[in-house]
């Protein structure tokens, strides 16, 4: 008892003194496991009590085992994406503690193995703490059990020997704890569930009282089989690992840089009203917010040309043209001698007049559109 409290006791203590070591170094920008990797591990395993199934030669009853050894070697790949595959050989040791059964309690003596291969799946949960890694996964494979055993209870001398094998599945649960000093390394902490599927069947030998509760027979001998249930065992780890190909850390943020100052526009529309080359109050503001900005706009000519739609208050195809180009000139000529008030220099000003060339809006002939009755100021 006060072995397999020690060997407990020091494998649960030892995680958080593991965990502390790694708080106090310094962070590593850790990925999720990417490629090749192998890892190895080792501590505390116990079974459940195993139970003894009836039998017309032997007793039934329980088998308690001490708290053992255990040790894993695994060779795995990861995704990348936090899912990982690997396969494992393992082996587990532990010494005979008890017989309990309802005829007889034996004083127990020798050892089982067990050993096994097995294909695992885990998954990697990035929890944002670059030096934790809380992990999970399921394994099935093929185990065998091996007894070299013997009991004596007062009326009774058993020997149990043999390999049996059976399939096995697992529970996994971890934590990793990626190491600062070494790119690749983790340091881990787990627990596993492990059974082999039973009955598990292994040849024994009988002196004294043998048989089952219901049919013993005083100072007899009995060879044959003596089978247990599924069994069920715990283990506590602590082990290493080792990426061949870790993914590098995530490029740091780009430095803040400030933002560029907004640009002037390059173009201002002023429309007009049909027939009419008169600014209004609108038409105005977009005038002067065109001339404060080409003092802080780097150009070398500012172009202001004039447009009409292709209706006209004067009907007559040439006629109507002719006007248009006029009213489409005055509307530009209007514009210009606002933005001189305003402060721009008349001699970087180009005056144009394009009458119905050009419309923002294409329609039929003679149709009155606002958005085509406008002056372009234009910075170059």
């Amino acid at each position: 008892m006060k072995l397999r409290q020690g060997l407990l006791a020091q494998t649960l203590l030892s995680v958080p003194l593991v965990a502390g070591l790694l708080l106090c170094a310094a962070p590593v920008m850790a990925q999720p496991v990417q490629g090749l990797y192998v890892g190895g591990e080792g501590g505390a395993t116990f079974n459940q009590d195993q139970m003894v199934r009836s039998s017309p030669m032997f007793p039934h009853g329980r088998d308690r085992w001490r708290t053992g050894g255990v040790g894993i070697g695994s060779l795995g790949y990861g995704l990348g994406n936090g899912f990982r595959v690997e396969v494992e050989g393992d082996y587990r040791s532990m010494a005979y503690k008890q017989f309990a059964g309802s005829t007889v309690i034996g004083r127990a003596d020798g050892r089982r193995q067990t050993y096994g291969v097995m294909a695992n799946a885990l998954f990697d949960m990035d929890i944002g703490k670059p030096w934790l890694f809380p992990y999970f996964g399921a394994g099935v494979g093929y185990g065998w059990t091996h007894l070299n055993t013997s009991l004596t209870g007062d009326q009774i001398s058993q020997h149990m020997g043999g390999t049996f094998g059976n399939f096995a599945y697992q529970g996994i649960f971890g934590l990793s704890f990626p190491t600062p000093w070494v790119v690749g390394l983790s340091m881990t902490a787990e627990y596993r569930f492990w059974t082999m599927l039973g009955p598990q069947s292994h040849s024994s030998t009988a002196w004294g009282t043998v048989g089952g509760a219901n049919l013993s027979k005083s100072y007899g001998f009995a060879s044959g089989n003596r089978d247990t249930k599924t069994d069920f065992n715990h283990s506590l780890m602590l082990g290493l690992r080792y990426e061949f190909n870790p993914a590098p850390p995530p490029p740091p943020p780009p430095a803040e840089s400030a933002a560029p100052a907004p640009q002037a526009a390059r173009s201002y529309l002023i429309f007009f009203d049909w027939d009419k080359a008169d600014l209004t109050d609108r038409a105005r503001s977009i005038v002067s917010v065109a001339a404060q900005a080409s003092t802080h706009t780097t150009l070398t000519r500012i172009t202001v040309s004039g447009y009409t739609d292709n209706s006209s208050a004067h009907p007559g195809e040439k006629r109507g043209e002719d006007y248009n180009m006029k009213l489409s000139l005055r509307r530009a000529e209007v514009v210009k001698a606002e933005l001189m008030r305003d402060g721009v220099p008349g001699t970087t000003i180009d005056l144009h007049g394009y009458g119905e060339a050009n419309p923002l809006v294409h329609t039929a002939a003679n149709t009155k559109e606002p958005q085509n009755r406008r002056v372009e100021i234009i910075f170059q």
